[in-house]
Parts: structure tokens; C-alpha cells; sequence
């Protein structure tokens, strides 16, 4: 760096394509037993958790992302009382399911123990207490084998965990054997969601697709849907994957009152307004998603992971 300029952090969105923010202080980097690690302190976005080079949250925008992932799979259930997470160390998904009155337990398994500690103590804006809640249960350990090990059923599961790159923390938890684990510990009606990756026009190809894919070959209803990610510098993906409701069926009415009834407070992005907009997904992403569809249907299905 040169003397007097800032320090950068740069991520490769593409290999041709990078996304960056200053930063203003670095409040840890260092090494786990899983992964690189460094929490920041940046101008544009606040503080961000960035795991093996990839930005997990950021604080000024991480509302858009958690409320996107967790309240249009609780909302479309009728009483969501028991709640997986798989991953989500920041504490920030729990902290939007305990948002729900009907939620009477929520079950959190991340693998990394460190950076759940570090979140705790760096990232008091992500997870506001959660860690807290008495209906928090917090285990430390693969979700695979949690799952495998655990008969509990839920109501709905939801999957906070890093990208499926090979070799990385999460890549076994994006197979067709994994979610057809995840649909045998589902109650009847229930309902998964997981993140799924960048869905912008240079790389909706890397994950998103493939993800909503092998979803497809599990469930019986699979609903994509984005929303636009700054910190992340492109939109971001979703699979909502269900054996009952459908969540495109709800109006907006359906979902104010369904949160007012389940006393949500404090949403800054999802709201009955929003909702619909979730799931009109731009062109290329429909027929990206048809073409997958049609190769499903016409042969043999094709995996990525």
C-alpha cells in the first residue's frame, strides 16, 4: 500500500472481477481450525465477518440478507415451533427466527467454534443477544453428522453455511444425500431454505443453479429467489424448498398479519410489500432455471455436488 492510502480489502467476485471496501481497523485475523478468519472494520459497511477471503455478513446491510433468508420460510409455515440452523455463527439468522412468538426452540449447529466466540464478541450488531435467548440450543459440530446422529424433527430447517466450494467446511452439505436427510427430519408440512450463492449475471452458473437443481430432485416444491447485496457487490440467492406450502401463495396482507399476529418486530426489509418481489426473478435466472428443469425432466438428473 502506498503511504497515506487506505488498506483494501479486495475479493474476486469472478476471476476477472473484484469487489472492494477500505477498511478502517482490523479487529481480528488469524487462522481456525477450519478456516481464515478476519473480522473488519470498514467505512461503507461497518463490521464484516470474511471467511477464507469470502464476505460473510457486514453489519450495515446484513438485515437484508438474514431477514431475506429466515422470514419467508417461517412466514409461509402456519406454526413454526421447532427451528434448525445449520451454520449462521454469527448469530444473526437465530436472532431473526427468535423474532417469532410460535418458535418454542431453535437447534444451531456450526462446525467452527472459534468463530462463533469471535462473532460474540466483535459482531454485537449481528446477533443482538440471540446467543442469549433461552430458546437457543447451541452445538458445536458438523450438521451432517448432527443430523444423522439426532432423530428430532423440525418444523423448518434452515442452511446459513459458506458456498459449497470444494475442500471448504460446507461442501457435503449441498448434496442430494444431505437433503434427503434434511426432508426425513422435516415434520409434515415442513419446510427448508438455504442461501445459494451469487445470482448475478456474471456468476449465477457457479452455485445457484446447481443448488436449485439437486433441490428439485428432493422436494416436491422449490421456490428461488434474490435479493441485491451490496456488501456482497451482487445479487444474492436463495432456495426455498418445501413438502406443503407454498410461499408465492401468501399476499401481502397474508404476511403483515401473519407477523403482527407472531408479534415480529424491528424487520427492516421484508414486510408484506416485499415479499411477492422476492420471487420475480429476472430473465436470464428463468430461463437459466427452466434449461436445469428441462434437463431434469428429459434425462437423467446432473449433480454438481
Amino acid at each position: 500500500m502506498l503511504p497515506g492510502r487506505p488498506k483494501w480489502f479486495l475479493e474476486a467476485l469472478t476471476p476477472d472481477l473484484l469487489h472492494g471496501a477500505s477498511i478502517s481497523r482490523v479487529l481480528f485475523s488469524g487462522r481456525t481450525r477450519y478456516q481464515q478468519v478476519e473480522v473488519l472494520e470498514t467505512p461503507a459497511f461497518g463490521r464484516m465477518l470474511v471467511l477464507d477471503g469470502k464476505t460473510q455478513s457486514a453489519e450495515g446491510e446484513e438485515f437484508v440478507y438474514h431477514e431475506a433468508l429466515v422470514h419467508p420460510a417461517l412466514v409461509a409455515h402456519p406454526r413454526p415451533q421447532w427451528v434448525f440452523i445449520g451454520g449462521g455463527g454469527e448469530g444473526s439468522t437465530a436472532r431473526e427466527v427468535l423474532r417469532h412468538a410460535t418458535v418454542q426452540q431453535v437447534v444451531m449447529v456450526d462446525v467452527d467454534e472459534e468463530v462463533v466466540h469471535l462473532c460474540r464478541q466483535h459482531l454485537p450488531q449481528h446477533h443482538q443477544g440471540a446467543f442469549d435467548d433461552p430458546r437457543l440450543r447451541l452445538h458445536f459440530a458438523d450438521a451432517l453428522a448432527f443430523l444423522e446422529q439426532s432423530p428430532a424433527c423440525y418444523d423448518v430447517i434452515i442452511l446459513d453455511l459458506p458456498d459449497p466450494i470444494e475442500g471448504g467446511t460446507a461442501y457435503l452439505l449441498y448434496t442430494q444425500e444431505f437433503y434427503r436427510l434434511v426432508r426425513s427430519r422435516l415434520n409434515p408440512g415442513g419446510i427448508l431454505v438455504t442461501q445459494a450463492g451469487p445470482a448475478s449475471i456474471v456468476n449465477y452458473t457457479e452455485v445457484f443453479t446447481a443448488i436449485h437443481r439437486t433441490l428439485s430432485t428432493v422436494f416436491p416444491l422449490t421456490v428461488p429467489y434474490i435479493v441485491p447485496m451490496q456488501s456482497f457487490g451482487e445479487a444474492w440467492g436463495f432456495v426455498l424448498a418445501s413438502t406443503g406450502p407454498d410461499p408465492r401463495a401468501l399476499t401481502p396482507l397474508a404476511v403483515d398479519t401473519t407477523l403482527a399476529q407472531r408479534e415480529v418486530q424491528g424487520l427492516r426489509f421484508y414486510d408484506g410489500t416485499i415479499h411477492p418481489a422476492l420471487f420475480a426473478l429476472p430473465k436470464y435466472l428463468r430461463q437459466a432455471l427452466a434449461e436445469e428443469q428441462r434437463i431434469i425432466t428429459k434425462d437423467k438428473p446432473l449433480f454438481v455436488f
